[in-house]
């Protein structure tokens, strides 16, 4: 009875599995049988075990790469993440796709990184709310923010300007609390997004102002209402509103983070009147938990060559984005971070999961 033999280099494209079932055929052959001692057998299954394939890691990337966003396609963040996903490709010498994937606060984004195969070829571009407004106000969340997925690498820190119309008689943050307080329950503000919705929450809470909330599917469509009147402010990206600011369509207040802007030095901080209130976005990219170590430190390092691109440099100031990467490790620590805090500001304000 004859036996196959394994030639070196003869079949570079064989399988583990196939490896090993050659190995243990050989290995318990009667005729190889009385001619093998236990440890040359273990040897020759460790050995097959390794030969065939070398770990997926190696051969990363060998197939386009998706980045899940999301927001629908044609914002500014859309945007941003083409940019991202051209700057990555030539990295990594294969195309990188953005697929939108709206809807639900983004956690129909979520759960499909999180179903997807941990092999680095589907990533997620997160932001705070499925990150921070899915996981801790819903009586069931469908993903775990920290044992779900794997940081790869923050990506960077994005503004918001509260902004009102024009015709609301406020210039200041504190002309906008006494105007509220002086006028409980007439006064509404726009969110489109679930943390918008914690940030206006904090935000009565801390003034003791009597203001609604009205929730919106998008950014474009709040700032079209509150152009209109409709509704009397909101948070905004600042892609999203200077050439309304410039045309005098809208008026800004405040930047809604605790330290001011460098793109738009003359603007206060909303914290500079209601003391502790700070709010930014954030984008991090992250892998479904389980990918190879090898391929996020992979992934960590392209984020950090293609976030130096030239062309995204020059975009961020005019989008009110911050361009900050980082190793795994910190980006791991900043979720890590985040969740804290917004369950702390979800406890103080006694929000419940719905």
């Amino acid at each position: 009875m004859s036996h196959p033999v394994l030639k070196p280099g003869t079949d570079p494209g064989l399988s583990r599995v196939s490896a090993l079932r050659f190995a243990v055929k050989v290995s318990t052959s009667p005729i190889v049988e009385d001619a093998m001692t236990l440890p040359r057998r273990l040897a020759m299954l460790f050995i097959a075990a390794l030969c065939g394939a070398a770990p997926a890691a190696a051969q990363y990337p060998s197939k386009p790469v998706r980045i899940v966003l999301q927001f629908p396609a044609g914002g500014s963040t859309d945007a941003a993440a083409r940019i991202l996903g051209q700057a990555l490709s030539q990295s990594m010498g294969q195309p990188v796709i953005v697929e939108n994937r709206p809807g639900a606060d983004g956690a129909i984004a979520a759960e499909s990184v999180v179903k997807a195969a941990p092999d680095g070829y589907t990533v997620f571009l997160a932001s705070n709310t499925p990150m921070m407004q899915v996981p801790l106000l819903r009586k069931a969340p469908p993903y775990d923010p920290l044992t779900d997925f794997t940081p790869i690498s923050d990506v960077g820190r994005y503004i918001f300007i509260l902004v009102v119309n024009p015709a609301l008689p406020v210039k200041s943050v504190a002309e906008l609390i006494a105007h509220a307080r002086a006028n409980p329950g007439r006064l509404n503000f726009g969110s489109f997004s679930g943390v918008g919705q914690l940030v206006f929450a904090q935000m009565r809470a801390s003034t003791n102002a009597d203001m609604l909330l009205i929730p919106y599917k998008g950014e474009a469509p709040t700032i079209v209402d509150v152009i209109a009147g409709r509704t009397h402010m909101t948070f905004a990206t600042p892609a999203s509103t200077l050439a309304h600011i410039k045309e005098g369509k809208l008026r800004p207040l405040a930047i809604a983070s605790s330290k001011r802007s460098v793109t738009f030095p003359d603007l206060p901080t909303v914290s500079e009147e209601i003391k502790g209130f700070d709010f930014s976005g954030w984008f991090m990219l992250l892998a479904p938990t389980g990918t190879p170590d090898e391929i996020v430190n992979r992934l960590s390092r392209d984020v950090g060559e293609a976030m130096g691109d030239e062309r995204i440099r020059e975009m961020a100031p005019k989008l009110g984005f911050e361009i900050e990467t980082g190793s795994p490790d910190a980006a791991r620590q900043f979720l890590a971070g985040q969740l804290d805090l917004w369950k702390g500001i979800t406890t103080e304000l006694g929000l419940k999961p719905q």
